[in-house]
């Protein structure tokens, strides 16, 4: 079997105890599955919640859950506990482990975003497990769940699958404290648990809201992650943490937890477009313009009706129709400064005003991604 690149999450229920230190039974036995599967020749990157938990414990200070810079001394604190522990876990199998925190701008800018891929992937060859973790310290995302410019993770689930998209992994193992995705809340007698997810309906969003304390911070993040992952072409899977060697069951093939399969495969370009970066402006295209663009074409500055924000070459932007509704993103061969300049004009208008060198593309159709549903193929091309 060809080796597979297998990103799995686990979040802190997984990892400590009732009264909400680490529990370092479960976390060597999830480090003991991933040194087997290592053995096995399939590659891991491992995501980890647990930081908070483990510094509140060493802090020995009552939690403060409404204090963000509490929640981040707490988690800077934490970080150095909880790496030790998976340092020396890992040690036990001869492996080498390696802390990876990043933010969301990290995996917003195109620059770093390739640069983290390059630095995991030489992790990887190199034989060394990177562990990865929100940095706390710096963005409050994940802490608060809300924020200022549009980003594209407020939490760990969403970070494993953004991570997946962006290195191109197989399978998406998110672990948590309940068997996967069930018919009702797992507390009700009759609930059943659902084992494949062929697509991630509306309707099936829409019946998660309000079932449980539970269902609200926990099962729709994983649900969007899922959707994430898999419109990436990437398949997931939920599952209990604490089921006796599941990591290792759900490589092996084994009915375990929910599988959500995967759709059409996208191109690096286009995951990262549609989910890792922020998105700093949009352009209103007129009709013509819009349905060129679905047909598979590039978009033209005459086509272009108005620009908002403030962006650059390179950037992601929403495309809005005439009614402002958007429809695709991609990324500008033209800042918005430029763009305000021409939008309107002919390709010659446009090379005569800002040069021959430009590009007499405003977004090449490569780089556009479709929010919609069209006959377009969004894959690898």
């Amino acid at each position: 079997m060809p080796s597979r690149l297998v990103v799995v999450k686990v979040g802190t229920s997984g990892i400590t105890t009732n009264e909400g230190v680490l529990d370092e039974r479960e976390m060597q036995s999830l480090v003991c599955q991933i040194a087997h599967v290592l053995k096995q020749g399939d590659r891991v990157v491992f995501v980890t919640s647990g930081a908070v938990a483990a510094g509140v414990a060493e802090l020995g200070i009552t939690l403060k859950s409404n204090d963000v810079v509490f929640q981040q001394v707490a988690a800077a604190t934490g970080q150095s506990v909880l790496m030790a522990k998976y340092r020396r876990f890992f040690a036990d199998f001869g492996l080498k482990v390696a802390q990876v925190l990043l933010t969301a701008e990290d995996l917003s800018n195109r620059e770093s975003y390739v640069h983290i891929c390059n630095v995991l992937g030489l992790l990887l060859r190199n034989g060394v497990v990177p562990i990865i973790n929100e940095n706390d310290v710096t963005s409050v995302a994940e802490l608060k769940r809300n924020g200022g410019y549009k980003v594209n993770f407020s939490d760990n689930d969403m970070l494993s699958v953004l991570v997946a998209g962006a290195i191109g992994a197989d399978l998406v193992i998110i672990l948590s404290d309940v068997e996967g995705l069930y018919t009702l809340d797992p507390s009700e007698s009759s609930a059943e648990l659902i084992k494949v997810v062929d697509k991630i309906s509306v309707e099936l969003k829409n019946s998660l809201k309000g079932k449980s304390k539970r269902g609200r911070g926990g099962i729709q993040s994983k649900i969007k992650a899922a959707e994430i992952a898999t419109s990436c072409g990437i398949p997931v899977v939920i599952s209990n943490s604490r089921k006796e060697n599941v990591i290792m069951d759900i490589l092996a093939g084994k009915d375990v937890g929910t599988y959500f399969m995967p759709q059409c495969r996208m191109s690096a370009v286009k995951r990262w477009i549609a989910y890792g970066a922020a998105v700093k402006g949009s352009i209103q295209v007129n009709t013509g313009a819009r349905e060129a663009i679905l047909q598979g074409s590039s978009l033209l500055a005459v086509g272009v009706t108005r620009v908002d924000g403030v962006f650059d070459v390179g950037d992601v932007v929403n495309l809005k129709n005439e009614e402002g509704e958007e429809f695709a993103r991609g990324t500008p061969n033209f800042n918005s400064g430029q763009l305000d300049q021409v939008r309107g004009l002919q390709t010659a208008e446009v090379l005569e005003r800002l040069g021959a060198d430009k590009s007499k593309e405003v977004i090449n159709h490569r780089n556009i991604h479709f929010m919609v549903t069209t006959a377009v193929d969004q894959s690898d091309d």
